[in-house]
């Protein structure tokens, strides 16, 4: 072979070692590039999704708080408009027979003391039937003149 050919062959390895080189560093600042731009939609989404979620919250709350005010404040009301009733009846129930009907019942509970009256908060002694500080409930306060029947 002669030495022009010997040459033409090197120069043709050497422009496809150079040709090669460049393609790996090409395809390893793809890779590169490709891995930065998943982190940052990663980044995005993430921010995305959490600013969502904020504001799906905060409407479901501006949304539901007016029902659970109503519903909560409707408990309230018949609590308040069935204590007549309670005041009666729990007595009874509660084993203080003097308290029935007595307007200063209360019959709550907190912790595990109960609080009869506030006259007797522990309520009158075992065989006592009557209580000298006891006053009827005036079950006319809860009825409205203008109607005619409660």
């Amino acid at each position: 072979m002669n030495d022009w050919q010997k040459d033409w062959f090197e120069m043709f390895d050497t422009i496809a070692d150079q040709v090669e080189g460049f393609l790996i560093d090409v395809a390893q600042d793809m890779t590169d590039a490709m891995n930065d731009f998943v982190e940052f939609s990663e980044e995005v989404s993430m921010q995305l999704n959490t600013t969502f979620i904020d504001e799906l919250e905060q409407s479901i709350t501006v949304l539901v708080s007016p029902i659970l005010e109503a519903y909560f404040g409707i408990g309230g009301a018949i609590e308040e408009i069935t204590q007549p009733m309670t005041q009666t009846v729990e007595p009874m129930l509660k084993q203080h027979p003097a308290c029935v009907g007595c307007r200063h019942f209360h019959g709550q509970y907190y912790g595990d003391s109960l609080l009869v009256c506030g006259m007797h908060p522990y309520g009158m002694e075992a065989g006592v039937e009557t209580c000298p500080d006891k006053e009827a409930v005036n079950w006319g306060m809860f009825h409205s003149d203008d109607s005619e029947h409660w």
